[in-house]
């Protein structure tokens, strides 16, 4: 059961092709508001999501596939501010463990505090951010006219243009789809990458706004 999910967290691809775009949502909603599915694929997913809608093994028009894409990211930011609002306090209270580091949320605000509520745009396209903003903005009671209207932004930004990527990608490229595992590879390096360098930033300009003695 372990194998076959670390199997699913490398390459979607064939999991997708079982569960549709069903699938695709359920895992869209949990990545963007269920703060322990931050490990979830996303940029990645949607990426594949589009490749396959291209090779007619998603079904759905692509249309429809955004639009549910779009609607599933919604409403688990919706879940996920809720979730802060009401329970958030209690993760910076929570232990460290294999799923769950603090310095997840102690980042996310540090980043909400720096951009505001263009934070929650922005995230839609770094992996773990995506999923703590929401939760972030919650935990600070937010304006729901304002974050509605950040919320509503990200998500069409992010699921069209990954989505449709790769679903152009696949129309011009058929074979493509041959080569999804090191697409996926590629995904992972860049997206790493930037969060990294986000973070290292974040110290950075932390340590350089710290009172010298």
């Amino acid at each position: 059961m372990f194998d076959a999910f670390l199997q699913f967290l490398q390459d979607p691809t064939p999991f997708i092709a079982w569960g549709g775009l069903f699938l695709v949502a359920l895992i869209v909603f949990a990545e963007t508001g269920i703060f322990f599915c931050f490990f979830l694929p996303g940029d990645y997913l949607l990426f594949t999501a589009g490749v396959l809608t291209s090779g007619n093994i998603i079904k759905e028009p692509i249309w429809v596939v955004v639009g549910v894409i779009i609607i599933a990211a919604i409403l688990g930011n919706y879940v996920g501010y809720y979730f802060g609002k009401f329970f958030g306090k209690g993760l910076y209270e929570r232990k460290d463990s294999w799923f769950f580091k603090r310095e997840h949320i102690d980042k996310t605000e540090e980043f909400f505090n720096k951009h505001g509520g263009q934070a929650l745009i922005m995230a839609r396209f770094l992996p773990i951010m995506r999923t703590f903003t929401p939760i972030v903005a919650g935990i600070i009671h937010m304006e729901m006219g304002k974050f509605s209207w950040y919320v509503i932004v990200g998500a069409i930004a992010w699921a069209t243009s990954i989505t449709l990527a790769g679903y152009f990608l696949g129309q011009v490229f058929p074979e493509i789809i041959h080569y999804l595992h090191w697409i996926i590879l590629l995904f992972v390096v860049v997206t790493t990458l930037v969060a990294v360098m986000s973070y290292r930033k974040m110290n950075q300009e932390k340590k350089n706004e710290s009172p010298k003695v």
